[in-house]
């Protein structure tokens, strides 16, 4: 194969909606010694591709950024001085780039793909041989884009730190891509799940990947009070916890004195907190932040996929073409787990 010169790629270069997704024409970076080109086959979307293109993101991003973070492909080209990669190889890239072990620093959270600098939306990316994971072989492209985010977050969260161990009990919120992640992860590791959604259908498919206990937060709006009474009493181990002022306060209480809350995201907007420092001190639980992981988690954890043949949930796939509409359904949350973008068609 010839190695292309120009790719087609997506770009914000406003900030206020889906609409500003502009598909363009780009050379490709010359090679560095220590580089690889990536074919991208897909990408998979996140809750943060959405605030980025509404200029939302706190974290902070650049201006007129290629969106998305992750991707599964194969490299087509190798720099010089590359060793232990090979053209033909099917690839994912760690969210971080430079994150390859330990804890997160400043310098390595300016390397998350798609904010701070260029992602992945786009039919061929230049990447740093390092930030490279070889994707699982019982996985196709659009299953292995939904890894790099959504389950390393999930896997960090329940298998990073303090660890679950198998007999424990978890709280996953909603159906999302970590959500459903981190319900796939507890069951596969010996673990109860209980899952809470609004959609009583999107329940059923809870129940179908491992969940043993269920319960819709909108008929069921003090679910902190049926976690307790699902333990009797005792509380959860660890929880999930993706709506972040909204929800914490509930999954607080849901908590075994203990226990682990896994802050990750914050969809469930805004509310009052002011008392949440005492409720934790009060109850010696462990609460922690979790920035995606490292590429080292990343490896354990194809591991365990790959041991217990783990699928990821792929909800919907979308044309390269149709990158808006893939972005509208993912704001919509109708979706159970991943909402891909198919990049390359061969």
């Amino acid at each position: 194969m010839s190695v292309p010169q120009k790719t087609r790629e997506y770009r914000l270069p406003k900030v206020d909606g889906f609409h500003n997704l502009t598909l363009q024409e780009a050379p490709i970076p010359k090679l560095k010694s220590t580089e690889v080109l990536v074919k991208v086959y897909a990408v998979s979307l996140q809750y943060r591709d959405l605030i980025v293109a509404k200029g939302q993101y706190p974290l902070g991003q650049k201006e007129n950024p290629v969106p998305g973070s992750d991707m599964a492909g194969e490299i087509i080209a190798v720099g010089e001085e590359v060793k232990g990669w090979k053209v033909g190889d099917r690839v994912c890239a760690n969210f971080a780039v430079d994150h390859i072990f330990g804890d997160v620093t400043e310098e390595i959270k300016m390397t998350g793909l798609g904010a701070p600098i260029d992602g992945v939306l786009t039919e061929y990316k230049v990447l740093p041989a390092h930030s490279l994971v070889h994707i699982p072989e019982h996985l196709n492209f659009e299953e292995a884009s939904t890894l790099p985010c959504a389950a390393l977050t999930a896997y960090n969260a329940l298998l990073g730190g303090n660890p679950l161990k198998g007999g424990d009990i978890v709280l996953v919120q909603g159906t999302g891509g970590v959500s459903i992640f981190g319900l796939q992860i507890a069951v596969a590791s010996g673990a109860t799940v209980i899952a809470t959604s609004s959609s009583d259908k999107k329940l059923e498919i809870a129940k179908k990947l491992g969940a043993t206990h269920v319960i819709n937060y909108k008929t069921t709006p003090d679910w902190d009070k049926e976690v307790l009474k699902i333990t009797n009493g005792r509380g959860v181990d660890h929880v999930v916890e993706v709506g972040g002022p909204g929800t914490i306060m509930k999954s607080v209480n849901a908590t075994r004195y203990g226990g682990q809350i896994h802050v990750i995201g914050f969809v469930a907007g805004q509310a009052d907190v002011s008392q949440l420092p005492g409720m934790i001190l009060g109850k010696a639980i462990h609460v922690r932040g979790i920035l995606i992981g490292s590429r080292t988690q990343f490896e354990d954890m194809n591991r365990l996929l790959s041991a217990v043949k783990l699928k990821p949930v792929v909800d919907k796939v979308f044309d390269f073409e149709h990158v808006q509409e893939a972005y509208e359904y993912q704001w919509s949350q109708h979706h159970v787990g991943k909402v891909v973008v198919k990049v390359s068609k061969n």
